[in-house]
């Protein structure tokens, strides 16, 4: 391993790259800690002490920003914005055929995809960085109902919306610079830098509420976790694929044979974005509709705040469990398309052993497809679920270090990238970064 090491730094080209992607990700880290101009600091660091904000909806949009809503900084915004419009315009795929025949364009439609995306960004950007300038505005934002903002006037609003609405755009153009010049994808590598940003703070509380016995089961789940989750995002079933000889002029083509890689969890960690996105609106609406005089609340938010709020009752766990593996069904039927896979190989020549071509191999693929999503959306539910499980065993938060979609993000983003690096020192040395 340090050897591996010793050869990065011995390349120039990706020592340069290594050496890029590490300072926008500084850079980035940095501005999560700049506060907006306008804002009281020390209003919000009184809301923080308070404690009014652990759980539910701020600990899961306050996780992808890296603590910077929290701290309402130039990237409070954080990435979110960005992510949001890549699902967006990869949904609307199915709806908008113009989107989809960009997508088989190639490079020049992708290129229009992205700048749909971009265009996309701003607009949410816009609108939550409204939304957050205006609670802030009433101290709604926090949930301590103390003013986060010096002046409440119109203006003063206005500024604070036109700083995160360019901290996210600035976050934006971040990640796509390293993704071209420096190492992995830089969406990616952002969220990750984030989510670890927040793991030691997670584990010392952990240590210090809890003792050195919970401290140590926990991080033997940690483990357990991440191998698990290295395990199945590594695991993919192999369907063979038999090309036939052509007799192309002089020459004789095909006659090969490869394989479809189908992972176990080919939605990777959208459907558990989804599903918390979904489950956040009635935290939102609670919050929206409490009575500030200290009067009863209606009927409809008791009800919310009994069921949905702090994810630790059963009927939320099912629920969530439920919308997962629903999710996880609905994306995949998106992304994975049995007919356009079985009329490429049917145009090259290629055929699945045993199965005829055209009509027969859509229906076997599509069958392979509903077999192995309904494990990979177990393993999903199941992963995700491990904070709420331990928010009732140990009364952990909702920033439990292992876990949900912190866990999933992390060992994603860490296999993809630790892949490109050794696929980038192969092409020099001969040699991985891991043998």
């Amino acid at each position: 391993m340090f050897k591996a090491i010793a050869r990065i730094a011995r390349t120039p080209d990706l020592r340069r790259k290594i050496l890029f992607t590490l300072s926008l990700i500084a850079v980035y880290r940095l501005g999560a800690f700049v506060p907006s101009p306008g804002v009281d600091y020390a209003a919000v660091q009184t809301c923080l002490a308070a404690g009014s904000t652990s759980g539910g909806l701020y600990s899961f949009v306050n996780m992808f920003s890296g603590g910077a809503l929290l701290q309402v900084s130039v990237f409070a915004l954080g990435i979110m914005p960005y992510i949001t419009a890549s699902i967006i315009v990869q949904l609307l795929r199915v709806v908008i055929p113009r989107f989809e025949q960009l997508h088989q364009e190639g490079p020049q439609g992708q290129a229009t995809l992205t700048q749909y995306t971009r265009y996309l960004t701003i607009a949410l950007a816009v609108l939550q960085g409204t939304t957050m300038a205006s609670l802030a505005r009433t101290g709604a934002l926090l949930n301590c109902q103390l003013p986060l903002l010096r002046d409440d006037s119109i203006a003063s609003v206005l500024m604070v919306v036109l700083v995160l609405v360019t901290g996210c755009v600035i976050v934006m153009w971040l990640g796509e610079r390293i993704t071209e010049h420096g190492v992995g994808n830089g969406i990616s590598l952002l969220i990750f830098a984030s989510i670890a940003a927040s793991f030691p703070s997670g584990i010392a509380q952990v240590f210090q509420t809890q003792g050195w016995r919970v401290f140590a089961i926990v991080m033997l789940v940690g483990l357990l976790t991440m191998l698990a989750i290295v395990f199945v995002e590594e695991s993919q079933r192999r369907i063979p694929v038999q090309y036939a000889k052509r007799q192309i002029g002089t020459r004789t083509v095909g006659g090969s044979s490869t394989f479809i890689p189908i992972k176990v969890n080919m939605a990777n960690v959208i459907p558990v974005i989804f599903a918390s996105s979904v489950l956040m609106l009635p935290g939102i609406l609670i919050q929206f509709n409490t009575p500030q005089d200290g009067s009863a609340p209606p009927a409809w938010v008791s009800f919310l705040s009994t069921y949905f709020q702090g994810g630790d009752h059963p009927v939320y766990m099912a629920l969530y469990l439920l919308m997962i593996i629903g999710f996880t069904y609905f994306y995949v039927s998106i992304t994975f398309n049995p007919q356009e896979i079985s009329d490429n190989m049917k145009r090259y020549g290629g055929f699945i052993p045993g199965v005829r071509a055209g009509r027969p191999t859509e229906r076997y693929l599509q069958y392979v497809i509903s077999r192995i999503t309904l494990p990979g959306a177990l393993y999903l539910g199941i992963v995700a679920m491990i904070p709420l499980i331990a928010f009732v065993l140990i009364g952990a938060n909702q920033n439990f270090p292992f876990g949900g979609t912190s866990i999933l993000i992390m060992v994603g983003v860490g296999l993809q990238t630790v892949k490109q690096i050794s696929a980038q020192m192969e092409q020099r040395h001969y040699e991985g970064l891991l043998r």
